[in-house]
């Protein structure tokens, strides 16, 4: 039997089952990010510690961008918009606009098969750089070999916007260097010395990337939308229903993590447009991400 548990001091959400081998902990006032998992007694996603949320963003949210904003600035029906800059050493606007915000839980069931949870954040004010009023559930499915993760947007303004999307979680290796990952993919992103997007190599085809001993920051344009994780210990196959996938892999400084992020644009993507989607008002964009273990 699944449960779920509530936290009110950290105001988090803990879900495990009667065997212990599946769990879940899910930070509320961190976007709603997904900040442990455990599928079928593996662990998939660990706490970062001694890094900090504010520095890694593991498991947040991207929206209404991902990735980078350049200066923090945009045009979008002829406007010019100026985003708050939260990476200063670059002078850029990095990973959106959710990933601190506090959700609420709209919605929880849980049975012998299955767990779900459903969050919600409603932005009522707009911000700055992105006036405009919206909502974005997160609705969370655990089973015990699976996570699945529906995301849907609702534009609540007058007026249509423009928007990326992306998850940002970080996965556990029992050995990095002798991880690899499966994706179709020819293309990828040229970044310059900023990690903003200023065009597009074709390259060799990529079917298996090995991880060995290398350090990745690199943006994917995939053929499919399928990505596959193979470890030592664990399969993860990671899917998604939108035609138009990015795969950015990121290695940060913990030991054995591997940064694997989903996303619907690129670095930069309200300037250059790659990617890029415009919400009407009154309109839902909907995603489904799928991790299922082996």
């Amino acid at each position: 039997m699944f449960n779920i548990q509530y936290d009110r001091d950290s105001n988090h959400l803990e879900v495990k089952n009667s065997k212990n081998n599946i769990y879940a902990k899910i930070c509320l006032n961190d976007g709603g990010s997904l900040q442990e998992l455990v599928l079928n007694d593996h662990q998939i996603i660990k706490d970062l510690t001694p890094l900090t949320y504010n520095n890694t963003y593991a498991s947040s949210i991207l929206f209404p961008f991902v990735n980078r904003v350049k200066d923090g600035v945009y045009q979008f029906n002829d406007q010019t918009y100026y985003l708050d800059i939260n990476q200063n050493e670059e002078n850029n606007a990095l990973h959106g606009l959710v990933y601190n915000k506090t959700f609420v839980v709209l919605n929880q069931e849980a049975s012998e098969e299955f767990v779900s949870v459903t969050l919600l954040y409603e932005e009522k004010k707009g911000a700055q750089g992105f006036p405009y009023t919206y909502t974005i559930q997160l609705k969370y499915v655990l089973t015990p070999t699976m996570l699945e993760l529906y995301i849907e947007i609702t534009n609540t303004d007058t007026k249509p916007f423009p928007f990326t999307l992306g998850w940002h979680p970080y996965f556990l290796s029992g050995d990095l260097s002798k991880s690899s990952l499966l994706f179709d993919c020819n293309k990828k992103m040229v970044l310059d010395e900023r990690n903003i997007t200023k065009g597009i190599s074709y390259i060799e085809p990529i079917e298996r990337l090995q991880i060995k001993d290398q350090s990745f920051d690199d943006c994917y344009i995939l053929n499919s939308n399928e990505v596959t994780f193979l470890t030592p210990k664990y399969t993860l196959k990671l899917t998604s229903n939108e035609e138009d996938s990015f795969l950015q892999i990121y290695t940060p400084p913990h030991k054995n993590t591997l940064a694997i992020e989903p996303t619907t644009g690129v670095s930069d993507s309200l300037n250059n447009g790659i990617g890029l989607k415009t919400l009407q008002p009154n309109e839902i964009y909907k995603i489904v991400w799928n991790l299922k273990i082996k």
